[in-house]
Parts: structure tokens; C-alpha cells; sequence
């Protein structure tokens, strides 16, 4: 798949292995010879992010800045002439959201991160953000008000990011769009039945609109309880 999409920046979230780790299948992938693989000192399989790119970035970097934020390293930034590339794992509030607190911690530490990058040259964050924004973001939204991805408190966050002077590409383009998910469960068929949630983002700095061609999220591709998104500019 990679190969028929040929993207020129390929960003990996939740790899579950450290950078010696990768599988040979990817890290001989053709085309792709840039390779950034982060994850957390001593947990190598846990919230893993990578990024590989045809072009050489000028700079790459780890994490978001912040200490305490940043330790488990969610997050890979390239700089590329045109623009930075983040690839992020945002953390997940957690069953009973016991990690709630700690999640809007977060989700204000990397909006400042990105504010800053924007403040240079504009931004393009692709990534897993464990976040459903609005109610046509995920099937069932009204049994979900308290659940992990769908709290007020995520939500605000997101909204957050967005009036920070961000765009979320898809709504951008396909406002009204229903039934456009990309994670599904693993119980009970809800693939099959298009259970799910979009949790998948393409977030461009707004300056960004007139470059954006498309967002596609490419629910036909197997292989994982999430499914591809790709994003096309004209830079």
C-alpha cells in the first residue's frame, strides 16, 4: 500500500518497537531512506512514532519541549523547506478516564509546541490525537459523552487547537460528511459495520487553505484497528 500511495512523508503512530526494532519489511521500504523513529527510554513498544521521508529535512527533532509532558516522546517534527511535518500519538484519557488530567496537561503543552513551530513557517501535524471533535466523528455519540475520546474536556482541547490558528483539513473540506471514521474496535464486527471513530487527523496551519488539494482517509486498508489517512498539498 505504501508503495501505491508513495507518499513523500510517511508518519507511523503507536509503532510499538524501539528504532532497532523495526521490521526489515519497513525499514528497507524503496524511496524511503530518511528514517526517525521515537520512543521512551527503557519502553521501547510503548507510544512509538515514526517518520520517513524521501526528502532529507533540514532538522528533526524529539518530544515538544516540555519535560513533563514530553517524556514518553509522542512526537517526531521535521522540518522540510516548505513547512514542519509533526507526527504525533496523543495520549489516551484511559478506561474510567483516569488519565484525564494528565491528558489536558497535554493537550495545552503541545498546542504551545505547535504555536511556536507556526510562529516560523507553517505546520502539518499528522497523527493519531484521540479525539473524536464532533458528533459526526464518531457512530454513536450520545452513549459516549464520558468515554476517552469523546469527553467535553477532549473536545474543548481540540476546539482549542483549531482557534489557536489551525484547520482540521477533512471537516475543512467535507463539513457534513457522515459516517467517515478511522478506528474501529475489534469486538463485536464494528468494521464491518462501520462502528466507528475518526481519531485521525491532518491539522494544517490555516495559512495552509489555499495549498490544501485533499484529505482522504482510505478506510479500505486492512492490517491494523485504525485505517491510513493521506493528505495532498500543492507546495
Amino acid at each position: 500500500w505504501v508503495q501505491e500511495e508513495a507518499p513523500d512523508v510517511l508518519c507511523l503512530q503507536e509503532t510499538k518497537c524501539g528504532a532497532q526494532a523495526v521490521p526489515p519489511e519497513v525499514r528497507d521500504l524503496p524511496g524511503f531512506p530518511h528514517q526517525f523513529w521515537a520512543s521512551p527510554e527503557g519502553r521501547p513498544g510503548y507510544s512509538g512514532v515514526g517518520l520517513l521521508a524521501r526528502q532529507e529535512p533540514i532538522s528533526v527533532t524529539y518530544g515538544i519541549g516540555e519535560r513533563r509532558a514530553a517524556r514518553p516522546r509522542r512526537v517526531v517534527t521535521a522540518e522540510f523547506p516548505a513547512l514542519f511535518v509533526v507526527a504525533a500519538y496523543v495520549p489516551n484519557s484511559g478506561r474510567g478516564l483516569v488519565r484525564l488530567d494528565y491528558r489536558r496537561r497535554w493537550d495545552s503543552a503541545f498546542r504551545s509546541y505547535l504555536s511556536r513551530l507556526d510562529a516560523r513557517k507553517p505546520v502539518a501535524l499528522c497523527g493519531d490525537l484521540n479525539v473524536a471533535h464532533g458528533e459526526l466523528d464518531l457512530r454513536h455519540p450520545r452513549a459516549n459523552r464520558r468515554t476517552a475520546g469523546f469527553t467535553a474536556e477532549e473536545r474543548e482541547g481540540f476546539g482549542q487547537l483549531l482557534a489557536a490558528g489551525f484547520l482540521d483539513s477533512f471537516r475543512h473540506l467535507y463539513p457534513a460528511l457522515p459516517h467517515a471514521y478511522t478506528f474501529w474496535t475489534y469486538l463485536g464486527g464494528a468494521r464491518e459495520r462501520n462502528v466507528g471513530w475518526r481519531l485521525d487527523y491532518f491539522v494544517l496551519s490555516r495559512r495552509l487553505q489555499g495549498a490544501l488539494c485533499d484529505s482522504k482517509i482510505r478506510s479500505h486498508v486492512l492490517g491494523s484497528d485504525h485505517c491510513p489517512i493521506t493528505l495532498l498539498l500543492a507546495l
